[in-house]
């Protein structure tokens, strides 16, 4: 596992070359509540077919493992559910890229997405409603008990800054109000 820190070799190079990201999953949890090691890193990326090379140029083979062209291609060309992994040679941290793809809630989400400063380091975050939203999805998935335990502690330590009008409207869009009921009434 690694401190949140080290994973932000990846936003920072993203950043310089132009292409559009927003953290999401562990990372915006540690914005949203409270620190902790992860084992890696989700961002949401609009990658776009012009962005591809500047892609493979900022994570070059020297020093980070990169699936080969084609793969990248197929996976941000995909409506729904693209995805591939980049890994830092030297830190071992990874980061998991999901193209924005056609994902409705992606793109609310990314029209919505914040800045923070991040130990010195300017980082595009999803907002807390869409974490919490994914968060509640996952835990539909595969009943893994972290998602709630992230949920909880982001509605406890940011519950100022959730907008709870767009966040039920959210649940009910995505049919998680009675989940959402359920589990965290």
């Amino acid at each position: 596992m690694h401190e949140p820190k080290e994973m932000m070799i990846f936003p920072v190079r993203l950043e310089s070359a132009g292409i559009p990201y927003m953290a999401t999953g562990s990372i915006a949890g540690v914005i949203y509540s409270e620190p902790r090691f992860t084992y890696d890193i989700g961002l949401v990326v609009r990658l776009q077919e012009k962005d591809i090379a500047r892609l493979c140029e900022v994570f070059g083979p020297d020093e980070f493992y990169l699936p080969p062209l084609e793969v990248i291609r197929n996976e941000a060309q995909r409506d729904s559910q693209g995805h591939f992994n980049i890994i830092d040679f030297k830190g071992g941290v990874k980061a998991d890229i999901y193209p924005l793809g056609a994902d409705t809630l992606n793109h609310w989400a990314f029209t919505q997405r914040r800045q923070y400063n991040y130990h010195g380091i300017i980082l595009w975050v999803a907002p807390v409603e869409y974490v919490i939203i994914r968060k509640l999805q996952f835990y539909q998935e595969g009943k893994s008990e972290k998602h709630l335990r992230d949920i909880k502690r982001m509605l406890k330590i940011s519950g100022e800054e959730i907008d709870h009008h767009v966040l039920q409207e959210k649940l009910a869009e995505y049919h998680l109000t009675t989940l959402w009921r359920e589990l965290l009434g």
